[in-house]
């Protein structure tokens, strides 16, 4: 089953010059990118997991309180 999703005409230039060949399919394309963003190198991964575990152990402030340390009014 196939659908249609409507870009602009920037995207979709932008998807044509990532083709790889004249033959791979914008399907592909978006493809190709899902799992790039989805795959994530070693080192970024090791920091996700480093932050989680920094939280776990309950070391973290929350925005009120760092809004509060750098009295601002953001």
């Amino acid at each position: 089953m196939y659908t249609t999703i409507k870009v602009s005409d920037t995207l979709k230039a932008m998807l044509e010059n990532m083709k790889m060949s004249e033959s791979e399919s914008y399907e592909e394309v978006i493809q190709d990118l899902i799992e790039d963003h989805l795959t994530l190198n070693p080192k970024f991964a090791k920091g996700i997991e480093k932050a989680r575990k920094e939280i776990a152990r309950g070391e973290f402030i929350t925005l009120a309180q760092l809004k509060k340390g750098l009295k601002t009014d953001v």
